[in-house]
């Protein structure tokens, strides 16, 4: 059932009437970037515009300090707008964060605006720490997504974008330990923790015939000797592994294990394995992102549904989608080729007047789509016949 067209018109005036408080919010957001869980300065001014608009905001979710929920309406059925606004070490916004914080705030408040005319509930989750910290995992598993039926949100690229896979992802530490030595006086005696860590890049290389389409592992070397004359005493490094699905990601895990023991192995030096889980692949509900798809196309946008030719990333909307109908469409904030998340091009255009422009033409579609989901039993149905039947972890 679509939306009445006199209730997407108050929509689309609402965010626009919040226009100058948004792009103000997501001008500060880009101007003071902060790392995983530390986004204190970006949630205070999110609450504070939330509470300044008349609404309650319930802060500290899953002993986090830095995530926060504010409601409109009441009862069954409930949407969730999901914000997010950490950044990148070095490179800030370099994946546009700021603008999904004005976004969803932008969305939140007009939903709640006119949420009483369809009934049920909207919600915005303030999610920390996608950057590598699984804020929205906390969230999962502290109830935060207990009785919500869909969960939406949008992430800026260079196009417009409507479904997208995402890898499951993890970090795994290796620390090697070895024996230090005069690296020419006496180069017999010592057992080098650099050659070990560096053999565990080689034998991972050599395993990549056999990775699947899709697996990505590559890696760093966080310590990598102390001195040029020294036999290394302790070296480590951190490889990412991602692949298509979970059972991939475990099966290449196994695969990347095995490289690191037999490095250490083969320079009889022991070795500390440290992992930190990252996130489960994106499961899209395609009936629920064609309904923002439309509402996109309807504020003067022309989203794709999949584009096969780029690649794919990681993001801990993919833990949600496992629990929840959810949605992660690509809204663009610069042409097509341009630059990508995570270059420094991306950076400025998360500051851009278009960037901003993007954040509110998502706002307006993300609200629409909320109300469209709270207002048709029918959608509602759909949508979950969809999620019962999808492939899911656990």
């Amino acid at each position: 059932m679509a939306l009445d067209r006199d209730l997407v018109s108050a929509l689309d005036a609402a965010v626009d009437a919040h226009a100058p408080a948004l792009d103000a919010l997501a001008r500060e957001i880009h101007a003071h970037p902060e790392l995983r869980f530390e986004e204190h300065r970006a949630a205070a001014a999110i609450t504070a515009l939330l509470e300044r608009e008349g609404h309650a905001v319930e802060r500290g979710l899953a002993d986090m300090p830095t995530a926060f929920r504010a409601r409109a309406g009441s009862g069954a059925p409930r949407v969730a707008i999901l914000a997010e606004y950490d950044a990148l070490p070095e490179i800030g916004h370099a994946c546009g964060h700021n603008l999904i914080a004005a976004g969803a705030v932008g969305a939140f408040l007009a939903a709640a605006a006119v949420v009483a005319r369809v009934g049920g509930t909207v919600e915005l989750l303030g999610t920390p720490a996608e950057e590598g910290g699984g804020g929205k995992i906390k969230l999962i598993d502290a109830g935060a997504f207990a009785g919500v039926d869909a969960a939406i949100m949008y992430h800026p690229f260079d196009r417009d974008l409507l479904v997208h896979p995402t890898l499951a992802s993890t970090w795994i530490r290796f620390t090697f330990q070895g024996t230090p030595s005069h690296a020419a006086i006496a180069p017999h005696e010592g057992k080098s923790a650099l050659t070990a860590c560096m053999d565990t890049f080689r034998l991972i290389d050599g395993q990549r015939v056999h990775f699947r389409d899709g697996v990505r592992v590559h890696g760093y070397i966080l310590d990598g000797g102390q001195a040029v004359n020294v036999i290394p005493e302790s070296a480590a490094c951190e490889i990412s592994v991602r692949a298509e699905s979970s059972r991939e990601l475990d099966r290449v895990k196994a695969v990347v294990l095995r490289c690191a023991r037999a490095a250490a192995m083969a320079s009889d030096v022991p070795m500390v394995i440290d992992e930190r889980r990252g996130y489960a692949e994106l499961v899209n509900n395609r009936t629920l992102a064609q309904v923002f798809g439309a509402h996109l196309e309807r504020v003067g946008r022309a989203p794709r549904l999949v584009d096969p030719t780029i690649g794919a990333g990681s993001t801990d909307m993919g833990d949600v989608s496992h629990v929840v109908p959810a949605i992660h469409p690509w809204v663009a904030i610069c042409d097509e080729g341009e630059t990508t998340c995570h270059q420094r091009a991306f950076a400025e255009a998360a500051a851009s007047e278009r960037g901003l422009c993007s954040a509110r033409d998502a706002g307006k579609s993300l609200a629409a789509t909320a109300l469209e989901f709270l207002a048709s039993p029918e959608l509602r149905a759909a949508v979950k016949a969809e999620f019962d039947r999808a492939p899911r972890r656990g």
